[in-house]
């Protein structure tokens, strides 16, 4: 899989990173054990944090300031982690998709990250990460079209296709045997992400039978 960065958000963000997993799974309802981690994990966030406190956590942080950056409001279309913490805090806890979805969502609120996951039969090498047009739009998972212009979002032949903030319907994740690929979006460079690609490829091993993993960082 060839996926790159564009020069301008290099330029605009100079600490930008995708760490990518590509792996093939069956998409099917996530167990009832990991359900119950999951369950836990949001407890346990709703008790640390307050809604003054999420725009502070390190990786929503720096999330934000790329959006600013870019020319973007961070506070108007909020990045995925950060909303979802938000519906956590609230007490409005999180919707369970499928088992590689909900895997994605829990390594998203327990490290900061935002994180996307696309079928790579619905996609067309090459792809790439570039600042969205003046105006440009897309149809949402579960939502009407989406405004994306001026976020980081990814591109391929056919178009745009995922951002931190809301993915496309285009690409998205549905029941089957999938060839997947996950994408973490960092801007504050890789300090941690191979730490994090490390735990994420436990979780897909361990709750959705996943056996070979490849792993990109891309800078």
């Amino acid at each position: 899989m060839q996926v790159q960065i564009s020069y301008e958000v290099k330029d605009i963000c100079e600490n930008v990173c995708l760490g990518i997993l590509i792996y093939s799974a069956k998409v099917e309802e996530s167990s009832p054990r990991f359900l119950e981690l999951f369950q836990r994990t949001i407890e346990g966030l709703n008790n640390r944090y307050t809604m003054q406190d999420i725009a502070d956590i390190p990786h929503i942080r720096s999330t934000r300031n790329a959006y600013k950056a870019l020319g973007k409001s961070p506070s108007e279309y909020r990045n995925a982690c950060e909303a979802m913490h938000r519906r956590i805090i609230k007490g409005n806890g999180l919707y369970y998709i499928n088992n590689i979805i909900d895997v994605n969502n829990l390594m998203s609120v327990t490290t900061g990250y935002s994180i996307g996951s696309y079928d790579i039969e619905l996609l067309s090498e090459p792809i790439e990460l570039k600042r969205a047009l003046d105006g440009e739009k897309y149809q949402g998972i579960g939502k009407d079209t989406v405004n994306i212009e001026h976020l980081p979002t990814l591109y391929d032949k056919k178009g745009a296709f995922g951002n931190p903030t809301s993915d496309s319907r285009r690409a998205m994740i549905q029941s089957g045997s999938r060839t997947i690929m996950s994408v973490i979006y960092s801007f504050d460079g890789e300090s941690d992400l191979q730490e994090v690609v490390d735990r994420y490829c436990d979780l897909l091993r361990q709750y959705c039978s996943v056996d070979k993993i490849d792993i990109m960082m891309v800078r």
